[in-house]
């Protein structure tokens, strides 16, 4: 069977049962919608922990932005790596410990404020709307490729998906099917992996085949350097950034992991504190072994790119590039009339254009694996950005719906009310979404690591001081929250989408990208919360006993709605 066959095969089948999970497992409350009834056991917690936080970026985006940064792409890695470890540890136990549905509903009963209240769902809007536009993008790049459609309706068919599993089963529903969508894109993600590492290397294990030898005798990672020496490319085991940058976005994305309010709220699905943690270290297990693999991935797409369409004739292309360029995502301009793709740094001379999102997803084509693989990693592509979305979105309808209306406008509303007041909210974010997945402002990664450095500098602080420090205020809260997403979001616009006039890389304040500088807008919310918090008295008596009742780690009940 052809590739489109088993696309249609192995994508209806998973997606049919992502229906039927969201139809078996519905929500019939409130509770249910926003985390789960309570009830996940840890393993499932832990595995649907780990599909939310795989997105898009993680499956498709960053391997094959690590193929075409080399070294500088590591901060991804441990950035998210180092970011989930944080929240699991420092973070998670005492959120689940206070008992309240969502990263808003925190940081309004701690600092005694519907302000502050108000300001966390704003901020809770902007990251998770930053990020959506990462996963709806990923959504279409599977779909124009594998199913020839446009981008535009690729989005469209994964908004239909969302909107009926998410809409439908709330946290319940998310909860289960996430379960399976992360069976579906660990699978996908490493089975071409062993085969290609087997392949290149003879060694059916990617992580060592990365450090592997090719049939020649030669190191892969030395191949690959001299591959890209050969086209003027710097070598793929340097680094360009400064070091400064470096740890700038590295802290970013590990920061920005602790205030991501779709991961947090999973926490509050299991029924104790102990079951938090426990749930934490599995999913920590089970993201492990997607993103060891993530950087031999990478290599093997790089060396199997260049190798294949580096000095060749275009005629004699295999059909990969040519279904590759239907999409719009690879082209080839024949700059000097030769017939032979120049592959190369220089701009000037260089005739091939790769979107960088497509790596994961054509490297079994190239590889030239069997057409059932090649459909199992579009699945899984699938899997990994719907399962995210899904997460967004009901934060998304969570934050206005419970945070927003209920604890707000109508007080007094029905649970039933405010349960449609949720679907509605998700329904009208579903559609906010798709728009930003049809006109995304960049590749999913750096999609992504903008959203991370939106909540580094916006909750993060709130947060953090509200576990561990009883000094901290309301007046301290909401200002460091405003003075901390307001100056993160101006460099943005700023230097990523030179809204106030073109700038350069010369133009960064201190030398840091616009990916990191969540990293200074953390240090200004840190500041001005500090500076403002001292000016004002100490926060109630009831809120900082409540504060230290946080930080005893037993005797903690089911997530609790008053």
């Amino acid at each position: 069977m052809d590739i489109q066959i088993w696309t249609y095969i192995l994508v209806g089948v998973t997606f049919a049962l992502y229906i039927g999970i969201a139809i078996w497992s519905r929500a019939g409350s409130t509770k249910d919608f926003y985390v789960a009834g309570g009830g996940v056991s840890p393993l499932a917690n832990g595995m649907a922990t780990a599909a939310d936080w795989m997105s898009a970026a993680s499956f498709i985006s960053m391997a094959g932005l690590i193929s075409f940064m080399g070294y500088d792409g590591s901060v991804f890695l441990m950035g998210w790596t180092g970011g989930y470890v944080l929240l699991a540890l420092l973070l998670a136990p005492y959120l689940r410990k206070f008992g309240k549905f969502t990263v808003p509903d925190f940081i309004g009963d701690r600092y005694y404020s519907d302000v502050a209240r108000t300001v966390a769902v704003i901020c809770a809007l902007f990251v998770s709307f930053t990020y959506v536009a990462g996963q709806m993008r990923g959504v279409g790049v599977v779909f124009s490729r594998f199913l020839e459609v446009d981008v535009e309706w690729g989005v469209v068919i994964g908004m239909v998906i969302v909107f009926f599993y998410a809409v439908l089963g709330g946290m319940k529903g998310i909860t289960y099917t996430q379960v399976a969508q992360y069976c579906v894109l660990i699978f996908a993600f490493m089975v071409p992996a062993i085969f290609i590492s087997l392949q290149m290397t003879g060694n059916p294990i990617p992580q060592l085949g990365f450090g592997g030898t090719l049939e020649d005798g030669t190191y892969l990672l030395d191949k690959l350097d001299g591959l890209h020496r050969e086209l003027g490319f710097a070598e793929y085991t340097s680094g360009s950034k400064s070091m400064v940058d470096v740890f700038a976005i590295t802290a970013a994305l590990m920061i920005g992991t602790a205030g991501l309010p779709h991961v947090i709220v999973r926490f509050f699905t299991v029924p104790k504190v102990s079951d938090a943690r426990l749930s934490g270290g599995y999913a920590l297990i089970l993201i492990a072994i997607l993103y060891t693999t993530a950087p031999a991935v990478a290599a093997f797409a790089r060396t199997n790119l260049i190798q294949t369409v580096s000095n060749t004739e275009y005629a004699m292309l295999p059909e990969w590039f040519g279904n590759w360029e239907k999409t719009g995502l690879l082209a080839w301009e024949d700059k000097n009339n030769d017939g032979v793709v120049q592959y190369v740094a220089d701009k000037e001379a260089n005739e091939l254009t790769v979107d960088r999102d497509i790596m994961v997803l054509a490297n079994p084509e190239i590889a030239n694996l069997p057409n059932w693989v090649i459909a199992l990693v579009a699945a899984g592509g699938l899997a990994a950005a719907l399962s995210t979305a899904a997460g967004l979105l009901l934060v998304i309808s969570t934050s206005v719906a419970h945070d927003l209306f209920k604890k707000q406008i109508k007080p007094d509303i029905s649970e039933k009310g405010e349960l449609v007041a949720a679907r509605v909210a998700a329904a009208a974010a579903v559609v906010v979404a798709g728009y930003f997945g049809i006109n995304p402002p960049d590749y999913v990664a750096p999609v992504v690591a903008l959203a991370f450095g939106l909540a580094a500098a916006s909750f993060f602080p709130a947060i953090i001081m509200g576990i561990f420090s009883k000094r901290m205020n309301k007046e301290g809260a909401i200002a460091g929250m405003i003075s901390g997403l307001a100056i993160t979001i101006f460099y943005i616009l700023m230097y990523k989408f030179n809204m106030f006039g073109e700038t350069t890389k010369d133009d960064w304040w201190f030398g840091v990208s616009p990916e990191g500088f969540g990293t200074i807008g953390m240090l200004v919310n840190f500041a001005v919360s500090l500076a403002v918090s001292s000016m004002f008295p100490a926060p109630p008596q009831d809120v900082q006993d409540l504060v230290e009742d946080i930080r005893i780690p037993k005797g903690a009940g089911a997530a609790v709605d008053h």
